[in-house]
């Protein structure tokens, strides 16, 4: 029977992947993949499962997401078990949504299987708990990019209040990002972080505050997240992963 799963394959380390998600790549018939997405999983598939690359880079896209809409539909509508699988999580800056509505208007079934999102791996695996009883009550993920001829004001002003601030696809932006924040409110020390290839043994962390994070971390590239809050002091305590990999793989 026809069915579509969208599937969040996590943040980079294959074994956060999820039960069900796994289940999925096994069984699956077709799999179109995204470019985050850890290449040990597609060695779960089938041996005759047919993979599909749907890789995007910042102004770079292997494929439209028309495009991708449309296989999602055509490899379904040959009564096959097809799996997109994307990092992350399909609705958290995924596209998962948008997907889901294609699959939606051809009348194609689907299951929507979270992921783990780089907005709490990538910390966690950074040592910076997103939330802290002393230190932060509230978060708010948000989009680096905001939509082409927005006012720029408007977006930053919502989010100078929240405590922490995962900040996705930032870093093209970050000066702007910065700028804005300690427009609108947030001081100028507060803290900052920038997680490069988060939960992978490439893991990079640059610390800083809004003030110098641009200048600090300008060596970094995609993709990375930007973490901005109080919570962020404590990864000098708490940082753990990267010490291991480390160790790990110098051997």
């Amino acid at each position: 029977m026809r069915k579509v799963y969208l599937v969040g394959a996590g943040p980079g380390d294959p074994e956060l992947i999820t039960v069900k998600g796994l289940r999925a790549i096994r069984e699956a018939e077709v799999i179109l993949y995204d470019r985050l997405v850890n290449p040990e999983l597609l060695k779960e598939a089938k041996k005759d499962a047919e993979l599909i690359y749907c890789g995007k880079k910042p102004n770079a896209h292997m494929m439209t997401q028309e495009m991708i809409n449309h296989l999602l539909c055509h490899f379904a509508n040959q009564g096959k078990t097809v799996v997109r699988l994307k990092g992350g999580d399909p609705f958290i800056f995924g596209r998962g949504g948008e997907e889901a509505q294609s699959l939606v208007k051809k009348h194609i079934p689907f299951e929507i299987v979270p992921g783990i999102t780089a907005g709490s791996a990538a910390p966690a695996y950074a040592g910076i708990p997103l939330t802290h009883r002393s230190l932060s009550a509230s978060v708010a993920f948000v989009a680096g990019v905001s939509k082409e001829g927005g006012d720029l004001d408007a977006y930053w002003s919502k989010y100078a209040g929240i405590d922490t601030l995962c900040i996705y696809m930032g870093v093209k932006n970050l000066p702007l990002i910065c700028a804005q924040l300690i427009k609108h409110g947030k001081p100028a020390g507060t803290p900052a972080a920038l997680i490069h290839w988060g939960t992978t043994k490439k893991q990079e962390t640059v610390t800083g505050t809004l003030e110098n994070i641009s200048e600090k971390a300008a060596a970094l590239r995609n993709p990375s997240l930007l973490i901005i809050g109080e919570v962020v002091k404590l990864r000098s305590e708490l940082k753990w992963f990267e010490h291991q990999a480390a160790a790990v793989y110098t051997g």
